[in-house]
């Protein structure tokens, strides 16, 4: 049978590791300052994440709204003035396409409309297209970067602190010279903390920035649909005129 003093003295350990691993706010309180900073980095980058997040999502929900009224109206007009006149108020890439193509359209007028004429409109109002895609595109992805940094630095950045607190608990096992495990739970605990700080600040960035890639990949395929629709128009209107020149002709 175990000795009373002894068996104290067990229940005295196990008693204190439990309240410190319950208490979060002593735990950061208690751990060395290294751990602490390692703390700090990655709530700041939880937040950035969750900023983002927010940012994104608005500024997302947004350009998909304003692209499924563009595309609309693309869709219903007849000739690229109609388009234009239905997208006045309209400021996204969409609308922007459609009045790079009506200006284009109406620099024919200064020619006469030969194949070859037609055929270096359009290739100019695809290459105007492509580049306000890119812009459009690039404007959503910023954050996106910052994001993914978050997801792939956040554990490892956890881990830092996960071996500094471990390396802690086998100081202090050293200077007192025993493994109570009074003296060696601080260590631990800081050191498991800062790893779930890390895993908290990475899982969400990752699949935060998984989720506005694929909103960002479906806006890019309505957009390719409204150049599209631009480019149907466009060369409706160069067959028009084609055709009202050679009747002009004869």
């Amino acid at each position: 049978m175990a000795h009373p003093l002894f068996a104290q003295s067990i229940a005295s350990d196990l008693a204190a590791p439990h309240g410190a691993s319950t208490d979060l706010v002593s735990i950061i309180l208690a751990a060395h300052w290294v751990v602490q900073a390692v703390m700090v980095i990655l709530a700041v980058a939880a937040f950035a994440a969750l900023t983002v997040m927010v940012q994104k999502i608005a500024e997302l929900t947004l350009a998909h709204r304003a692209l499924r009224r563009s595309t609309k109206a693309l869709t219903v007009a007849p000739d690229l003035a109609a388009a234009v006149q239905a997208l006045t108020q309209q400021r996204d890439p969409a609308s922007r396409m459609a009045r790079v193509a009506a200006d284009e359209f109406s620099g024919l007028a200064e020619f006469p409309l030969t194949p070859d004429y037609a055929h270096a409109a359009q290739q100019r109002t695809r290459l105007a297209m492509e580049r306000i895609e890119a812009s459009a595109l690039a404007r959503l992805r910023a954050g996106s970067g910052l994001l993914a940094s978050i997801g792939a630095t956040s554990p490892f950045i956890g881990l830092f602190g996960t071996v500094f607190g471990i390396m802690n608990a086998f100081l202090a096992i050293a200077e007192t010279k025993t493994t109570s495990l009074a003296v060696v739970a601080p260590g631990i605990a800081e050191a498991l903390f800062a790893t779930a700080i890390g895993l908290l600040a990475a899982i969400p960035a990752v699949l935060i920035y998984n989720g506005l890639s694929r909103s960002i990949t479906g806006f890019r395929r309505k957009l390719a649909d409204a150049a599209a629709q631009i480019e149907r128009l466009l060369s409706r209107d160069i067959d028009r005129r084609s055709a009202v020149s050679n009747q002009s002709a004869g």
